[in-house]
């Protein structure tokens, strides 16, 4: 499991929102859904390869800074995943050019992903064996959409999702080299539990919670 930097205070973007509500407020054109079966795998792999090149750039080896469009998909499919859509408008080709842009289609961009209650093959730590704890993985947005307050509405979302499924943590897990991402879980209330090495990368983990 790993996690993308999800706001990036180095680029002059609009100042993020301070939650979920929030954020669609600030971002009228983006909201977070339900993965579709009509989602673009490759996509998305795409999308996950330009969030974790930072971690990359650092010498870090997170599978969703690497892995292939088939393991993309197995993971998606082994949990519940969400994601971000933007809303772009199309003008349809079918209306006169006078009403055009007046009630324009839209097109959905995703923006960002995140996945909850993924289904590892390796051994996972012994905090998410809790029946308790939900946790959540594959966890990113796309750079160029970075501080527009995105993260947090996906963060939003699968705490909500464990309070539904009546947990009272929900875990994560993330490379212990990324400061930049462990400051933001610590602003967002996840606290350290314990450290953890997936087979799949060549950093050590930290395990982190948040009371829900």
């Amino acid at each position: 499991m790993s996690h993308a930097m999800p706001e990036n205070p180095k680029q002059p973007q609009p100042k993020p929102a301070q939650n979920a509500d929030s954020a669609h407020r600030e971002s009228p054109n983006i909201t977070v859904r339900r993965l579709s079966p009509t989602d673009s795998i490759s996509e998305i792999t795409k999308l996950l390869h330009r969030a974790y090149a930072k971690q990359v750039q650092m010498g870090l080896a997170p599978l969703a800074g690497r892995q292939t469009d088939a393991q993309t998909e197995q993971r998606l499919f082994s949990g519940e995943a969400w994601v971000a859509v933007e809303h772009i408008p199309v003008p349809d080709p079918q209306d006169p050019p006078h009403a055009r842009g007046v009630l324009p289609i839209a097109q959905q961009k995703i923006v960002g992903i995140i996945l909850y209650h993924e289904i590892e093959e390796a051994e996972g730590p012994a905090w998410f064996h809790r029946p308790d704890v939900a946790w959540f993985s594959q966890f990113a947005v796309d750079p160029t959409y970075q501080g527009c307050g995105i993260g947090q509405m996906l963060l939003g979302t699968v705490e909500r999702r464990a309070r539904e499924d009546k947990a009272k943590e929900l875990g994560l897990s993330m490379a212990e080299p990324d400061t930049d991402l462990m400051n933001f879980y610590m602003r967002r209330g996840y606290r350290f539990v314990e450290h953890w090495q997936w087979p799949y990368t060549n950093y050590r983990s930290v395990i982190l919670s948040k009371t829900v």
